[in-house]
Order: C-alpha cells, then sequence, then structure tokens
C-alpha cells in the first residue's frame, strides 16, 4: 500500500516535470515536430484521398462505369460471377438516317434502362424538362442532328429500316471519345429497338460495351473470370483515353508529394531530438550523481514523452483537419458538391507513421542521454557508445513502415534511391569544394571561418548534407509540379481546336478551307485521309493473305510481332501524306524524304521495333504497296491536332481515292457558322467537341489546382525544415562564442566569422541542390513521367539565393541573441 501511494504521488510530478519541460524547455520543438509530421500525413492523406476519389470519379464518369468491356462480338455473361456488381449493355452501330429534307449517316448507340451507371446522362425533352435514362421507343439526338437533317423535336425520324418519334436532345453524354475518324453524329436508343430498325444484320459491324459498376475486388475478380480475345479489352479510368495519361501522372505527382513532405517532417523531428537530449545531458548527469538509476531516468523520459505524445496527436490532428479544409478551400469551386470521404485511413496513416519514425528519432538520443557519465556535471565528455547498439534496431520500424507504405511504387522508390546515392556523390563533392576554398584568401572573418568549418568536419558536412537535401527536396517538387502543369498545357491550350471537319471531297477542300479563313477560324492544314492497314515490316507479315482483306477480324498471326501486343494492327488506320510533316510533330530521327517514303509514329515504331530504312507493307482497299522509313516522329495524341501513325510522301498515296480532314476553332459566338457550312456542305461530317474539351479543361484545372496546393505545402514544409535546421545549429554556437569573447574576440569579429560560415555553407548547399535537383528533376521526367526534359537556368541562381537569404532571415536575430549572451 505503501509503494502504490508513493507512486501515486510521484506521478503528478512527473506529469508535472514533462509539462514544465514542453513549456519551458526543449521538448516544444520535439512536440512541434511531430504535431507537423501528424498534421502533414493526415491532410496530405486526406486530401490525397480525397482528390485522388475524385479523380477517379471523373475518370469512371467518363466511360460511364467503373470498368468497361469493349468487343466486336456479343459476349454472354452469364457464366460469371457478377454479384454485388451492376452491368449495362451498349451496342453500337452505324446507320442512315432519313428525314423529309435530308439523310445523314450516323452513330447508333443502344442502350438499356440503367445506362450510364457513373456520370450524368442528360436528355432534354419537348417540354424542356431533363431525363437521365432512355427508355423504349425513344430517340435522342445529338445538336448538330437537328441542323443537318432539318427536323424538330417530335418529328418522325426514319433509322434504317424503322421510324422513331424523335424525342429530344443530347445535352450531356459522360462518355468521351476522342478519335474524330470514328465519330458520326450521335443517336440515342433503347436495346428492345434495335430489332425494329433492323439494326443487326449479316454482315453488321457492332460494337459491344459491357458496363460494370460495383467495388474494386469485385470489379476485379470479374476481370479475372474473363479471358480476352484479340478484339476485347478492359477500359478503366486509366484508359479513359486522354484523360488516363494525366489522371496516372497526377497520382504519381501526388504520392511522390507526401513522401517528400513525410521526410521533411522526420528530418526535422530528428534534428529537434537529437538537440533535446544536447540540452539534457547536464540535468541527466546531476540526477545520476545524486543517485538517480538508469530505470529512474527511462520511466522519467519516456513519461515525458507520452505527454509529448499526447499533446501532439491533439494538437496534430487539430491541425491537420484545419490543414486539409485550407488546401481545399481553393478548390470550392472546383471540387464536386458532395466530396469523397476520407475514412480512417488517414488517422491511422498519419499515428502509425508518426509512432514508427519517433522511434528511432528519440530512442536513439535518449539511450545516449540514459548513458552519460555523471561527470559531464563538472566538465563536458563524449557519451561513450558501442560500434553497434540496440537501439539502433529501432531503424527497422520506419523502414518496415517505408516499405508498407510506399509498397510497389517504382517511382518513389527511384526517387529515394536516386537521391541517396546523389546525395553521397555530391557530399565528396562538397568536401572537395571545401579544401578548394582554403586556397582563396579573403580576410581575417573568412579564415576563421574556414579553419571551423575544417575544425569540425561531421558537424559541417551533416548540417551541409541536411540544408542541400533540404532545398533539393524542395526544388524537385516545384519543378516537378511546373513540369507538369506545362505538359498539360501543351496538350490542350486554351486555343486548342474544338471541332473536326471530315469526309471533305477533294473538290470541296479548297472552298472549305476559304471559308474558314475568310470567317478567321484558326484552323489546321487539310489532310487528305484514306484508310488501310500495315501488313509487314522488312517482308515479315502479321496477317494471312485471307485476313489482310478482312478489316473487321483479327488476323492469324504469321510473325512475332502479334496484333494482339498492338491495337493499331488491329483495325484500319488513317493514312496521309504531304510534302512537310505537321510542325506539331517534332522529327526525333532521320530526314523527311521526297519519295517512296513514309514517316513513322515513334510509339508504334518501338512497339513493334520499326527502325529507320525499313520496309514497311501496307494495303488499301485490297491493293498491297511498298514504302521506306525515311524519319521517326514524337507525336502528342493529346493536342486535338489531326495526328497519324504515317505520313507518306505524296508520291506513294495519290493515286488512291481520299476525302480531306481539317481541324478548327469555333467560340460560343461562332456557333452559327456550324449550321452555316452544315448547309453549304451537306456532305461534310463536322464533329462538334466543344463540350467535351470543356470537360477536359476542367478536370485539367482541377488536378492543376490540387497540385499547385500540394506543392505550396512541400515548400513550406521543406523551408520549415531548412529554418529549423538553421535554428539549432546556430543555438549550439553559445558555449563557443562565450569562449571566444573571453579570449578577447570582438562581437564585430564573431559576427563577421559566423556569417562566413553559414554563407559558405549555404552557397556549397544551394549549387549542390540545384546539381542534385536538376538531375533527379531529369530522371523523373523522362524515366518516370515520359516527358521531354529541359534545363532550368534559373533555379541555378535561384537555389544558392534562396538558400542565403533563409540564413539571413533565420541567423540575424539568432546570431544577435548569442552575442548578447556571449558578454
Amino acid at each position: 500500500m505503501q509503494s502504490d501511494s508513493l507512486s501515486m504521488k510521484k506521478r503528478p510530478f512527473f506529469l508535472r516535470w514533462a509539462s514544465r519541460e514542453i513549456r519551458q524547455g526543449q521538448l516544444w520543438l520535439v512536440t512541434l515536430a511531430l504535431s507537423l509530421i501528424i498534421a502533414c500525413v493526415f491532410a496530405l492523406s486526406a486530401l490525397v484521398s480525397r482528390v485522388e476519389g475524385i479523380i477517379v470519379s471523373q475518370g469512371r464518369s467518363a466511360l460511364a462505369a467503373d470498368m468497361v468491356l469493349q468487343s466486336s462480338q456479343a459476349v454472354d455473361l452469364k457464366h460469371l460471377s457478377t454479384n454485388n456488381v451492376i452491368t449495362s449493355l451498349q451496342t453500337r452501330f452505324g446507320t442512315m438516317a432519313f428525314s423529309d429534307n435530308g439523310m445523314q449517316l450516323v452513330s447508333v448507340k443502344a442502350v438499356d434502362a440503367k445506362f450510364p451507371l457513373r456520370g450524368d446522362l442528360r436528355l432534354q425533352a419537348a417540354d424542356k424538362s431533363v431525363q437521365h435514362h432512355v427508355k423504349p421507343g425513344e430517340l435522342w439526338l445529338s445538336e448538330r442532328l437537328f441542323s443537318l437533317l432539318d427536323v424538330k423535336v417530335g418529328d418522325t425520324l426514319m433509322l434504317g429500316d424503322g421510324e422513331l418519334t424523335i424525342s429530344g436532345r443530347i445535352l450531356e453524354d459522360p462518355e468521351l471519345s476522342f478519335n474524330p475518324f470514328s465519330q458520326m453524329p450521335a443517336v440515342l436508343i433503347n436495346n428492345q429497338d434495335i430489332a425494329a430498325i433492323g439494326g443487326i444484320q449479316e454482315g453488321s459491324r457492332l460494337s459491344y460495351r459491357y458496363y460494370f459498376s460495383g467495388s474494386d475486388s469485385a470489379l476485379a475478380d470479374i476481370s479475372k473470370q474473363f479471358s480476352l480475345t484479340p478484339s476485347q479489352r478492359w477500359l478503366t479510368e486509366n484508359d479513359a483515353g486522354r484523360s488516363g495519361d494525366f489522371i496516372e501522372r497526377a497520382r504519381q505527382y501526388l504520392s511522390l508529394t507526401l513522401v517528400l513532405v513525410v521526410l521533411m517532417a522526420s528530418a526535422t523531428l530528428v534534428l529537434t531530438c537529437q538537440h533535446y537530449a544536447s540540452t539534457r545531458i547536464t540535468s541527466v548527469a546531476m540526477m545520476k550523481s545524486l543517485g538517480a538509476s538508469r530505470r529512474f531516468l527511462w520511466r522519467w523520459l519516456l513519461q515525458q514523452i507520452a505527454v509529448v505524445f499526447s499533446v501532439a496527436i491533439g494538437v496534430g490532428l487539430l491541425l491537420g483537419f484545419w490543414l486539409e479544409w485550407l488546401l481545399r478551400y481553393p478548390l470550392q469551386q472546383l471540387l464536386p458538391d458532395q466530396l469523397p470521404s476520407i475514412g480512417f485511413a488517414p488517422l491511422v496513416i498519419s499515428l502509425l507513421l508518426a509512432l514508427f519514425i519517433s522511434l528511432p528519432a528519440l530512442g536513439i538520443p535518449l539511450s545516449r542521454l540514459v548513458n552519460a557519465s555523471a561527470m559531464n556535471t563538472v566538465q563536458a565528455t563524449q557519451t561513450p557508445t558501442s560500434k553497434f547498439s540496440a537501439t539502433w534496431l529501432l531503424l527497422i520500424f520506419p523502414v518496415f513502415a517505408a516499405i508498407w507504405w510506399i509498397g510497389s511504387n517504382v517511382f518513389v522508390w527511384l526517387t529515394l534511391l536516386g537521391m541517396v546515392a546523389l546525395l553521397v556523390l555530391l557530399a565528396l563533392v562538397g568536401i572537395a569544394a571545401i579544401a578548394l576554398l582554403k586556397k582563396i584568401k579573403f580576410g581575417s572573418a573568412y579564415a576563421l571561418a574556414l579553419s571551423r568549418v575544417n575544425r569540425s568536419k561531421a558537424k559541417t558536412a551533416t548540417q551541409l548534407a541536411a540544408l542541400t537535401c533540404s532545398l533539393m527536396l524542395l526544388a524537385v517538387i516545384g519543378l516537378l509540379r511546373n513540369e507538369l502543369l506545362a505538359d498539360w498545357k501543351n496538350t490542350l491550350p486554351a486555343d486548342a481546336p474544338n471541332v473536326f471537319a471530315i469526309n471533305i471531297s477533294p473538290e470541296q477542300q479548297q472552298d472549305y478551307l476559304t471559308f474558314l479563313d475568310d470567317n478567321q477560324l484558326a484552323r489546321s492544314d487539310g489532310y487528305p485521309v484514306t484508310r488501310g492497314r500495315l501488313v509487314a515490316v522488312n517482308d515479315q507479315r502479321f496477317y494471312s493473305a485471307e485476313d489482310e482483306n478482312q478489316s473487321d477480324a483479327p488476323a492469324e498471326i504469321t510473325s512475332d510481332n502479334s496484333p494482339e501486343r498492338d491495337p493499331a494492327l488491329r483495325r484500319e488506320l488513317n493514312f496521309t501524306w504531304a510534302k512537310t510533316l505537321p510542325s506539331h510533330n517534332e522529327v526525333i530521327t532521320g530526314k523527311w524524304g521526297s519519295s517512296s517514303g513514309v514517316s513513322v509514329e515513334s510509339g508504334i515504331a518501338k512497339r513493334l521495333n520499326i527502325a529507320l530504312g525499313d520496309k514497311l507493307a501496307f494495303t488499301i482497299g485490297g491493293l498491297e504497296f511498298n514504302a521506306t522509313v525515311n524519319s521517326i516522329r514524337d507525336v502528342e495524341w493529346r493536342n486535338m491536332k489531326p495526328n497519324f501513325y504515317f505520313i507518306f510522301t505524296p508520291d506513294v498515296l495519290q493515286s488512291f481515292p481520299a476525302t480531306w480532314l481539317v481541324s478548327f476553332r469555333v467560340n460560343d459566338q461562332q456557333s452559327d457558322l456550324l449550321n452555316t457550312l452544315a448547309s453549304n456542305y451537306p456532305t461534310v461530317s463536322v464533329l462538334d467537341l466543344r463540350m467535351m474539351a470543356t470537360r477536359i479543361q476542367g478536370l485539367l484545372t482541377q488536378v492543376s489546382w490540387s497540385l499547385t496546393v500540394l506543392a505550396g505545402l512541400g515548400v513550406l514544409s521543406g523551408l520549415l525544415l531548412i529554418m529549423t535546421l538553421l535554428r539549432l545549429s546556430i543555438s549550439e554556437r553559445q558555449t563557443e562564442i562565450q569562449l571566444y569573447r573571453t579570449l578577447g574576440a570582438s562581437r564585430k569579429r564573431i559576427a563577421a566569422t559566423l556569417w562566413c560560415e553559414y554563407g559558405i555553407i549555404a552557397l556549397l548547399a544551394g549549387i549542390i541542390a540545384a546539381v542534385g535537383a536538376e538531375f533527379v528533376v531529369g530522371l523523373l521526367v523522362v524515366k518516370g513521367f515520359e516527358l521531354p526534359f529541359t534545363l532550368h537556368p534559373l533555379m541555378w541562381i535561384g537555389l544558392p539565393v534562396l538558400a542565403i537569404s533563409l540564413v539571413c532571415l533565420v541567423s540575424r536575430s539568432q546570431i544577435k541573441k548569442l552575442l548578447l549572451s556571449g558578454i
């Protein structure tokens, strides 16, 4: 009973002591760093979870489902286990639409009453009411068809072999489609009306889409149960045409930014923990001299740490919730009204990561602190440490945490390993640079600064490495964000074409282009287009002779270059010819010629091992011809401009019949021009992609803002780490400055020496960080994001200037305090 009573008395004492340490001692720095880790990880995890949920939702809305099976043949889903999964079917085919005033080839999308499973289908009826599903007997037309066929809502339209009454117009279709060559004005009907219009007949070219909506695990099970044929493929949000590419890049950047911010916050914690342990050596030594046991010291320290954790969890979570809201605030106009829930994952991740990072960050310096000698009360001595201490095993926890958290993200591992290797290399460069600086004579303060730098090589190397790493991480986050946004801006600029005109006859081509120019519509060049197939490379044939004449069935494979490995070989491609290559295509190897040549897109060239000088065989309408590869081009398929896998010299294709294609931009005030074009050139198909382009621009803006906010938080975390590093480093000089003052050194001389020392370290760190950041960003941009790399000359000046500026900002007040305390 007496021991229990004594224990109860001690506990409040320890709590009061711990509270006083947080308020007045150095534990508040540890609490702040720990709170920062919890807040940053929670806020970023929550925001990343929300943003990724929104991005995935946008991508799936563009598919009208969570997952889509695209097939050229009907599929029996009865053998699949589709429990807890909603399914929908769409059948696509082309047919003629006839009205009393015109006719038009249209793309029929026959859907069931459940379509769409994701996204919003908006159909406007005659009374202006809006419907979201297609019922049996209904016919909905895209806006363009009302002018092309000169019809209105309520009219009867002959579609194929049957007649349907026009129910209204399609205001918005969630599905995004980006191939203007395969687009025709669309109509929507119900699947039950296919037979009535004779949509499925012998020889009909049909396309089926099976839509699935359910949990990720259920969808994964379905995809595993299904064996794809060459004419089938799965579509997910990552394959949603134009949006899939930058969605994946945004995910990579979000995950990388989160890891780098946690890395910088962890470094801040390690520095503050080491500083706290160093400031408590005298206190521990005094308690040991008064008879305190190691068990008592551990209990004293652990109870303080428990209080620190409790405070840090409370402060960190409150700060995390506020920070997550703050990060979302600039995006309120861009985010949907109903945000995805964050669940418990951010809470669990933030607390576990904080714990795993804190175990070695606190455990190793506290273990050394407990082992401090009692002699430190009268004379500072070095704490004896064995070559290997059991506390170093605590490093296993953050390593396992990193493996669990980062997982199989090769992109992040590549970044981290590259940075570690680069820092080791650049550290050697820094040491060599300091040795070279000794040969420069620049006054006594400069000489004293270099003398101190060389005298404390380990501490200087630590400061240089930490400052360099902080600056490099800061630069990597900022530069990657700029690279991604620049790529997206170039992908779909504000003045990108939003209308395609196809099937322009050669007789109409010049008049059509003149009409566009007279009305000052920005347009692309006109391109002749004919359809054909690639059948052989250097006499290695992809198809048997029979299958080369069948354009709608996958062919028998007769070489290693399988059509299953490349979608471009499964279908007819659009060929064009030109005297010069398009300005928006970059030739990466070879040179454009004038005869018997073909320029090949770099992607298909890489996939099919096509090289300069190879002889390619093609067929158009059963006629085979050859061309020699004279150049290979980079093509940006997402820029809404006419692009082609193969561009031929005029002599190769001019004898084949062709129609012409042109893209141009129409603003909202010029919509009447489209009606004029449709009236003047009724046989030309005009594809209005304005709604689709607007949706893509909105998604780009949404993701761009998110990346900007995350990059800003990453930069702030880096700046906080740098400022913490500098403050702790300068505060450690108090004893040394007192000694200098005792020996008669003036404040001016001491201040000049400190300024020179930290100026040298800051300048070296800025230069080394610029080199490292350029290398890391180049590696990530080229290997990770598959983008072209450009140098960043402004960073070479900006990082050293930033480092010196931060030193001036942080050091000024700290040095002044130290000089006053050293009197």
